[in-house]
């Protein structure tokens, strides 16, 4: 062979090999966009899955009536079905049939063609207008009793006064001064 040929032939052979190396990146390239296509499909699916968990959570049972209690069915229904959850921040514990303790306040519940009424004083309202007209009164109640909230709020008062008049928060006992040695 001439080296015109043996040139020739090794341009052949590059030729083949840049080809064969083309298609494997064509394929690597294809199948990439295929994953990635696939990741994308997953991405959608999961987002559905995660919105229909939070609605499956969101549907979950809060409050589990007691079976034989027409009346406290008819609670747990609407409670469980209420759409805004996070305005049910105090729950109505059963004592007795039609008894039941909101918060601080102890209620008698009664089921009227179908409605949840509840006696309150001298007075009957609606489970809507109940929960509108005494949930800020037992949240900020509960709020006043919490242990926790005063005993910051003694602290940060004692640290505002103690930074205005410098004076030492907490007394330090001291000796008597009959209990003194002589030196």
């Amino acid at each position: 062979m001439t080296d015109k040929e043996e040139l020739h032939a090794e341009l052949q052979s590059a030729s083949d090999y840049i080809q064969s190396i083309e298609i494997k990146c064509f394929q690597a390239n294809k199948t990439s966009l295929e994953l990635l296509q696939q990741v994308r499909d997953l991405e959608a699916e999961v987002e559905t899955l995660k919105a229909y968990i939070f609605d499956l959570k969101s549907r979950i049972a809060v409050y589990i009536p007691v079976k034989a209690d027409t009346i406290d069915t008819k609670l747990a229904e609407y409670i469980n079905n209420y759409p805004d959850r996070k305005k049910l921040k105090i729950m109505f514990m059963r004592e007795s049939e039609g008894v039941y303790e909101f918060g601080s306040k102890r209620v008698f519940v009664k089921v009227e063609r179908g409605k949840i009424i509840i006696k309150v004083g001298g007075g009957n309202l609606s489970i809507d207008e109940f929960l509108d007209q005494y949930t800020p009164t037992e949240l900020e109640r509960l709020e006043r009793n919490d242990p926790l909230k005063r005993f910051s709020e003694r602290i940060a008062v004692q640290k505002i006064l103690g930074e205005r008049h410098g004076v030492e928060t907490s007394p330090v006992r001291r000796g008597s001064p009959a209990k003194k040695r002589a030196v």
